[in-house]
């Protein structure tokens, strides 16, 4: 005998992302500028999840407002649920459009190549580019906004499958003044003691990455200012403040005429990636990881075959 059914639920997706992003936020004022929305409508909003679920999901005082300990319970299930709910439809309309992929790619990754031989190979796909913010690669697979991504490591693998297309040397960016800009090269001595910002919203996997935090010899970097976003950290670095270790091309120049790079030796090149999700059998995305590996590749510093990660 087959369960039953379970016994209707009424809530809200709208209201759980709500509750996502302010405990993500952790300040009503900043969730309501993501959610697009005012304090008090936010507030009225959290409390009618708190209505649906039955309990409170923060403790509000003087001294501010977080999650309470019924909150801290949701707020994994609440994740859980967007990111179901998110898939549920994705795989739907892949069902409804199977010859349809959108592949992701971050600033300053070229992916035109691959892109155009998958067209003219599926005259009929739909095939749809998205450029994707430097941090946001594993979580655009997972939620199937993109169904492939040509991005950097360091990347979380664990329901991914990785390909290996090419190395990519790292350098540093520097203000345009800047003692060291204009040199044929530096190493990690000639800014030992140069601050090296950190991003909030980064994974500290990507801050430890990229600030070559611990140092080769094992010296922890300069502890850098705190930065909102990659805009900022750009806007200190060109104002003479900071240093910082990026990838090379115009990522950091193209976005702030006053930064420029320079070659940066004795440490390990950067790795550009193709990224899909795991156990995902989806012809273009095959078909695109062909062509990836045979046009956009051509940089692999052995001259071998692309490495997997499963």
């Amino acid at each position: 005998m087959s369960d039953p059914f379970p016994a209707p639920v009424d809530l809200d997706l709208r209201l759980v992302q709500c509750f996502t992003v302010l405990a993500e936020q952790q300040h009503f004022g900043r969730a309501a500028e993501v959610l697009h929305t005012t304090q008090p409508s936010l507030s009225r909003q959290i409390r009618r999840l708190e209505q649906q679920v039955g309990a409170r999901l923060l403790d509000r005082s003087t001294r501010g407002t977080r999650l309470s300990e019924a909150g801290e319970a949701f707020l994994p299930q609440a994740k859980e649920l967007l990111r179901a709910a998110v898939g549920a439809m994705a795989r739907t309309r892949a069902a409804a459009k199977p010859s349809s992929i959108t592949i992701g790619y971050a600033r300053g990754l070229i992916i035109t190549p691959a892109v155009r031989t998958l067209r003219e190979h599926n005259p009929a796909a739909e095939v749809h580019t998205r450029l994707l913010a430097w941090n946001d690669s594993r979580a655009a697979l997972l939620e199937h906004r993109v169904d492939a991504v040509v991005t950097r490591l360091p990347l979380l693998t664990d329901q991914l499958r990785i390909t290996i297309l090419h190395d990519e040397p790292r350098v540093l960016v520097v203000s345009r003044d800047h003692r060291l800009a204009g040199k044929d090269s530096v190493t990690l001595h000639d800014v030992a003691d140069e601050p090296i910002p950190r991003v909030r919203q980064s994974d500290p996997l990507l801050n430890a990455y990229w600030r070559l935090d611990p140092r080769p010899d094992g010296r922890p970097a300069p502890d850098g200012p705190l930065v909102e976003a990659l805009e900022d950290k750009h806007e200190l670095i060109a104002a003479g403040q900071a240093v910082a270790i990026g990838p090379p091309l115009d990522y950091a120049t193209g976005l702030h005429p006053g930064l420029t790079t320079v070659p940066l030796r004795g440490i390990e090149p950067g790795q550009v990636v193709l990224a899909t999700r795991a156990g995902d059998h989806n012809r273009l995305v095959t078909a695109f990881r062909k062509h990836a590996e045979a046009l956009l590749a051509a940089e692999r510093r052995d001259g071998g075959g692309s490495s997997h990660v499963e």
